[in-house]
């Protein structure tokens, strides 16, 4: 593609990406079904080429035939000639006028369509990251978690969400001792009923996590360890930490270029910015969800299909974004899946089979809509969580209690 506005880029390309995770790899998929030939230029500032992030906390832990190699997303961007996969790229800025997006060793690359697929960067606590303190979210970090976290070590986990619980529920499978730092009373609090919550973290403990109560104050790598202290100045002292509290997306380059920005990148329904060149997707995109309004979410099936479906937009097709995303996740023995807005500050209604934790369902309502669905240990009943979604945002329950039995437990 030549453009008289890339005059000043070493290259030029139809479409460039940046970032270079789950989102981008399925953007090219998007691209490629509707235009088999433009050229692609796909620039992640990570060094390792994009992997299936799930794996980081799940199968690279639990099963014993999955390899970073085996989930790389690379294979369709590597074979295609006119794709371009530039690892440890970092784009410092975008000139919308000059449609050129300029790099940190100085040079630019230009577009014609820009897709923004910049992820969520980590919550920082008082700990500097480090070989043996993880924010856990890379592949590099897998592979530093793996190289200390042997048979028998002893590695702290901060925080109980999402994150926090997968990796210490993985670690324990694997014969390593954990201590889980929690800031609240237990493991999910946030998105989980209290009961659940309670369940959860009781869990643990029988399976030998240590629980300590408190939040980091600060901490550091000491003699081939590290040391967390927390606020009430005790100490914590393991080979290895993984931090996980939460995320936050990486809007500094849109919001530097001018583009509107609202707890992420604000999208229409067509993933577009505010400048019909640029688009953005993943963890990092606001859009217009089709059953809940405006929302950001940080999973990945949002990632593959909002990536997907940018990526043909930016081909040419004319269809709107109207997907609502779920998500899953694996503790211990345990599973769930969930679909919506999950947080326990909204109403709650619990229906377990037999009237004990083990197989149910939790509806969050508000104002008698419902606006989320756990699926607990109930399986392929998503779109079934979607059409509750649905009905009762056309229609509002007078009865919340009406729910119990809407979707059966399987």
């Amino acid at each position: 593609m030549s453009d008289a506005r890339n005059t000043d880029a070493e290259k030029t390309y139809d479409y460039v990406i940046v970032g270079a995770g789950v989102a981008a790899a399925s953007a090219v998929k998007g691209i490629r079904a509707e235009d088999a030939s433009g050229t692609i230029g796909v620039l992640g500032s990570e060094p390792a080429k994009p992997v299936y992030r799930p794996v980081l906390t799940k199968d690279l832990w639990l099963k014993d035939d999955a390899t970073l190699e085996g989930s790389s997303l690379a294979g369709d961007l590597d074979d295609d000639d006119a794709v371009d996969l530039l690892t440890d790229t970092t784009v410092t800025a975008i000139d919308r006028e000059a449609h050129v997006v300029r790099l940190a060793d100085g040079s630019s690359v230009g577009y014609g369509k820009l897709l923004l697929a910049t992820g969520a960067e980590p919550r920082v606590l008082g700990v500097d990251p480090g070989p043996r303190v993880l924010y856990y979210r890379t592949a590099a970090d897998y592979e530093r978690l793996r190289a200390v976290a042997a048979k028998g070590s002893h590695v702290a986990v901060v925080g109980g969400g999402y994150i926090g619980s997968e990796i210490t529920s993985a670690l324990i499978q694997n014969g390593i001792d954990v201590t889980l730092v929690l800031d609240l009373e237990d493991v999910q609090e946030q998105m989980f009923p209290r009961a659940l919550a309670a369940h959860l973290t009781k869990e643990l403990a029988d399976r030998g996590v240590t629980i300590v109560h408190g939040s980091v104050s600060g901490g550091e790598e000491d003699d081939g360890g590290v040391r967390i202290r927390l606020d009430d100045d005790s100490h914590i002292v393991a080979d290895a930490a993984v931090i996980g509290v939460g995320v936050l997306p990486r809007t500094g380059l849109a919001e530097a270029a001018g583009l509107e920005v609202d707890n992420g990148v604000v999208v229409d329904d067509h993933l577009r910015t505010s400048d019909p060149d640029v688009y953005a997707a993943g963890d990092v995109a606001s859009y217009p969800d089709a059953l809940l309004g405006r929302r950001r979410v940080e999973h990945v099936d949002h990632a593959e299909k909002s990536g997907e479906h940018a990526g043909r937009v930016m081909a040419g097709a004319d269809a709107a974004y109207d997907y609502t995303p779920f998500f899953w996740s694996d503790i211990l023995d345990e599973g769930y899946e969930a679909v919506g807005e999950t947080s326990s500050r909204l109403d709650l209604v619990e229906d377990w089979k037999d009237g004990e934790i083990g197989t149910g369902v939790v509806y969050y309502l508000k104002s008698g809509q419902v606006r989320g669905v756990v699926l607990w240990n109930v399986w392929d009943s998503v779109d079934k969580a979607r059409e509750v979604i649905k009905e009762t945002g056309e229609q509002p329950v007078n009865d919340p209690e009406s729910l119990r039995g809407r979707i059966p437990f399987g």
